[in-house]
C-alpha cells in the first residue's frame, strides 16, 4: 500500500497526536507500506524532506501563525503531488487543511481515512474564537468527504458531537502504545539521577491549559499533608509551549510555592520514558476538556506497572476503566483527585495488573493490524 498521511505538528514536536501518527507510520513502514508524512515545516531548522524510521516526511514551510495554527502556501501544491503518488490518505484531525486533502482523495477515487483524535478547544479570546470556529468547520468538510473515521474508543464516539453526527462512517480502532524495554540498572539510576525517596507522582504532558495541571497543584497540600516528602515530576515540555505562555505565566506562582516538591524533567527520549513510568507510584491525567480523549501515557505507565488516576472524561476514562489500574475522578476537582492519589499509594498493589492483560488491550501491532484490515476493506491493494 502506498499511504499519506497529514497532520499539522509532526516529530519532533512531541504531543498525543505526534505520537500516535508516528507509531502508527513506522509501524506501516515495518510492513513493507510505502508511507509519507505530511506536515508543517513549524520550526525552520527541520529539514523539509527527511526519512525518519522507514517514513518519508515532507515538510511545507510555515510563512504566518493563527494562536496554534500555521498558514502553508505551499502545502496544497505539495498535497496535489503527493496525492498522485499514494492509493489512500490518512489524515489526522483537527486539521484546517484537511478538507483539500479529503477533496483530492475523492476526486482520484481514494479512500480517505480520517482519525478523530480530539476537539479543539483553544485559550479564550476573539481570534483564537474564529480559529474555532474555522477548524470546526474544516472538520465537518473533510467528514463529508472522507470515506470512514477512525475514532479510540466507543465512549468518545458516543460522546463526541462531532462523532456522533457521522456516526455511520466511524470505525473505533485503539490506539497505538509501545513502551521500550530497559533494565533494572536503567531504572534504578533514573531513580538515583533524580534522588527519588518518597512517594512519586507524575504527570506526562505539555504544559498546557486542557492538561489540568493547576488541579495537581490544588491537591497537593492534602497529598503534603498525608506524605510530606511526596513530590510530582512533570515530564514534557514545559517551557515555549506553542500559545501557552500566559498560562505558564498564570501557574508559576504555584510552581514557586511547590518548588521542593515539582520537578520538571523536560522533554524526556522513549528509553527515558521507560525508566520514568517504574519510578512512579501514580501517574495523573488530570486533564478538563475534550482535548484530551484517552490519554496514551495511561497505558505506557501501566505497561510498566504504575496505576493512574484520570478525569471522567469519555475516552481518558477507559484505560483505567478497563484495566482495574486505576482511579476515574471528576473533572477539575482537586480534593478528589488527591484522594484518589492518596488510596493508590496507600494500596498501589491492588491496583496492578500484569504486563500481558494491558498489552492485550493495547499495542502498535494491533492498530496497524486495523489499519491495514480497514484499508483493505475499502479496496486498497498491496
Amino acid at each position: 500500500m502506498r499511504i499519506l498521511c497529514a497532520l499539522t505538528y509532526y516529530r519532533p514536536y512531541t504531543s498525543g497526536l505526534t505520537i500516535y501518527v508516528e507509531r502508527l507510520a513506522r509501524g506501516l513502514a515495518r510492513r513493507g507500506h510505502r508511507v509519507t508524512v505530511l506536515t508543517s515545516q513549524y520550526d525552520p531548522s527541520l529539514p523539509k524532506v527527511e526519512l525518519r524510521d522507514g517514513v518519508r516526511v515532507v515538510r511545507a514551510p510555515v510563512l504566518a501563525r493563527i494562536s496554534k495554527g500555521v498558514l502553508m502556501p505551499t502545502f496544497g501544491w505539495l498535497a496535489t503531488r503527493l496525492s498522485l503518488e499514494h492509493d489512500a490518505m490518512s489524515l489526522h484531525l483537527p486539521q484546517f487543511d484537511a478538507p483539500g486533502l479529503a477533496l483530492r482523495g475523492k476526486l482520484l477515487k481514494q479512500p480517505v481515512v480520517l482519525t478523530y483524535h480530539s476537539d479543539l478547544k483553544l485559550p479564550p479570546g476573539m481570534l483564537n474564537r474564529v480559529a474555532n470556529r474555522v477548524v470546526d468547520t474544516a472538520n465537518q468538510a473533510a467528514a463529508a468527504l472522507a470515506t470512514r473515521i477512525v475514532a479510540y474508543t466507543q465512549d468518545f464516539a458516543d460522546h463526541s458531537p462531532y462523532l456522533r453526527r457521522w456516526r455511520h462512517k466511524v470505525t473505533i480502532i485503539p490506539p497505538p502504545v509501545e513502551v521500550v524495554d530497559v533494565s533494572e540498572a536503567e531504572i534504578a539510576a533514573f531513580r538515583r539521577r533524580w534522588n527519588l525517596h518518597g512517594p512519586v507522582i507524575g504527570m506526562a504532558a505539555r504544559l498546557a491549559a486542557e492538561k489540568g495541571v493547576e488541579v495537581l497543584l490544588e491537591a497537593l497540600p492534602r497529598i503534603l499533608a498525608v506524605y510530606p516528602t511526596a513530590r510530582v515530576l512533570f515530564a514534557g515540555q514545559y517551557q515555549q509551549v506553542l500559545g501557552e505562555e500566559a498560562y505558564a505565566l498564570r501557574l508559576a506562582p504555584l510552581f514557586e510555592r511547590f518548588r521542593d516538591h515539582w520537578t520538571f524533567l523536560g522533554t524526556l527520549n522513549p528509553t527515558e520514558m521507560a525508566a520514568f513510568f517504574p519510578n512512579l507510584d501514580v501517574l495523573v491525567v488530570p486533564s478538563l476538556n475534550s482535548t484530551e480523549t484517552f490519554g496514551l501515557v495511561q497505558v505506557e505507565a501501566m505497561l510498566c506497572g504504575t496505576p493512574t488516576v484520570a478525569s471522567n472524561l469519555p475516552g481518558v476514562r477507559q484505560p483505567p476503566l478497563l484495566t482495574g489500574m486505576g482511579k476515574v475522578v471528576p473533572i477539575g476537582d482537586a480534593v478528589a483527585l488527591a484522594e484518589a492519589i492518596l488510596e493508590i499509594i496507600a494500596h498501589r498493589e491492588q491496583y496492578v495488573r500484569p504486563r500481558e492483560a494491558v498489552a492485550a488491550l493495547f499495542s502498535t501491532e494491533r492498530t496497524v493490524d486495523e489499519y491495514e484490515r480497514l484499508f483493505r476493506s475499502l479496496g486498497v491493494t498491496e
